[in-house]
């Protein structure tokens, strides 16, 4: 199980942090299919893996990034933004691969996703370290402390001089390179690259992080929420999947959660002011 809710968790992570500073990101999912994708295709060619890494990250940068100039500078509604790109991104997968998985990768590829640590596999290791430093650094580190202020208060945060743009993009960044990071985990664990992989996994991701009490309307929420947050919709895919309920209801359920979830957070915080 562990393994399996590792790419959703990494990226959650990242969610988070936006969510905070009063943002989302919807195409997360995608994010992680063309990054994968584009990984696979790059070793497939020939490219050193190294290489093929740095190429990817920058991929996923790029993504982020646009996300974050069209949200902060154009003054596009982060929905439609990340809706746009969630579609661009998964589309381009499609093409580069016409719809098929990036197979015949070298051996070496799949060394991170194959591997164990004292009889823990890396990717949940490194799930662990992510979530652990990017938890604390929420908490602790004046950069990241700003994310809250943002979400809390544009305005006052503006006119406090928080280079509020400054953050929310780097925020989108941080998201996508999560998400890539996702992405390739992914791809070495399964040793291919999977244009179709990651399917409404916003919708999960959103779900947990609002369970664990970060709110859609910015300035709460935290990293360690975030992640019991996905340990409870996992458990809740595995119960379904334990009983043999269709996976069809799975995607039902999983919408249900995150409308009520949504619902008591707006309640709550109406009751609060």
């Amino acid at each position: 199980m562990a393994i399996g809710l590792a790419p959703t968790a990494i990226i959650a992570v990242g969610m988070t942090l936006l969510l905070v500073s009063g943002g989302f990101d919807l195409s997360v999912g995608s994010v992680m299919a063309l990054t994968g994708t584009v990984l696979a295709l790059l070793v497939v060619k020939g490219l050193p893996i190294a290489l093929a890494l740095a190429a990817t990250m920058l991929v996923g940068a790029a993504v982020g990034a646009t996300n974050g100039i069209l949200v902060t500078r154009v003054g596009v509604n982060p929905l439609v933004a990340t809706l746009g790109t969630l579609s661009a991104a998964r589309g381009i997968a499609l093409v580069l691969t016409d719809g098929f998985s990036v197979s015949g990768l070298p051996s070496s590829f799949g060394f991170v996703g194959g591997t164990d640590i004292a009889g823990v596999p890396l990717t949940v290791v490194i799930m662990g370290l992510i979530v652990l430093v990017a938890d604390l650094a929420l908490r602790h580190t004046r950069a990241l402390r700003q994310l809250y202020f943002v979400g809390a208060n544009e305005t006052a945060a503006r006119l406090s001089g928080i280079p509020v743009d400054r953050v929310r993009i780097s925020a989108y960044v941080a998201s996508s390179l999560l998400a890539t990071l996702a992405g390739m985990l992914l791809a070495s664990r399964l040793m291919a690259g999977t244009p179709t992989a990651g399917n409404a996994l916003e919708l999960q991701v959103l779900a947990a992080a609002v369970i664990g009490g970060a709110s859609l309307r910015g300035g709460e929420g935290t990293v360690l929420g975030a992640f019991l947050g996905v340990i409870f919709v996992a458990l809740i895919n595995n119960a379904m999947t334990m009983l043999a309920v269709s996976i069809y209801w799975q995607m039902v359920v999983t919408g249900l959660v995150l409308t009520i979830a949504v619902a008591l957070d707006m309640l709550v915080r109406g009751r609060s002011r």
